[in-house]
């Protein structure tokens, strides 16, 4: 059974209440729910961690190299600033998958720039809720090679 840890960031607790225009209706919890059902009829051991402080999801992460097949990570704003997730994420010897709910690339040019992507297999971004599905069926296809 692969092990996959999706990460969310700062902010994304909120989801069904900010941006709708940006992030839908839905919120963290129905993510979570369709998440659970797709990894427990994919041969999938799915773990879920949403934080707003940096040093956690740091920490979740360097956990990751010792439990994880895959990681799947929204960083959320930290996808723009932050060294230290970069760094945590570029010691991992497992496939990373950077993810977005919205096109970062069709939002404020600071969106544009991403600290993740230099250590990640791969990125979705834009594609709302179903971008996580897509996650994890990449991180399957991933697993097969």
């Amino acid at each position: 059974m692969n092990k996959i840890i999706i990460l969310n960031g700062p902010n994304l607790n909120l989801l069904g209440e900010r941006e709708k225009n940006q992030y839908g209706n839905f919120t963290l919890n129905d993510i979570e729910k369709i998440c659970k059902n797709y990894a427990s009829q994919n041969n999938i051991q799915l773990s879920l961690f949403q934080s707003n402080i940096e040093g956690e999801l740091v920490e979740k992460i360097q956990e990751s190299r010792d439990n994880q097949a895959g990681v799947i990570i929204n960083a959320g704003g930290y996808t723009h600033t932050s060294v230290a997730i970069h760094d945590a994420l570029k010691i991992l010897n497992i496939p990373i998958i950077e993810l977005h709910i919205s096109n970062i690339y069709n939002r404020e040019d600071f969106r544009h720039k991403s600290l993740i992507s230099k250590v990640a297999k791969g990125v979705i971004c834009g594609f709302g809720a179903s971008g996580y599905i897509m996650s994890l069926q990449a991180m399957n296809e991933f697993f097969k090679k």
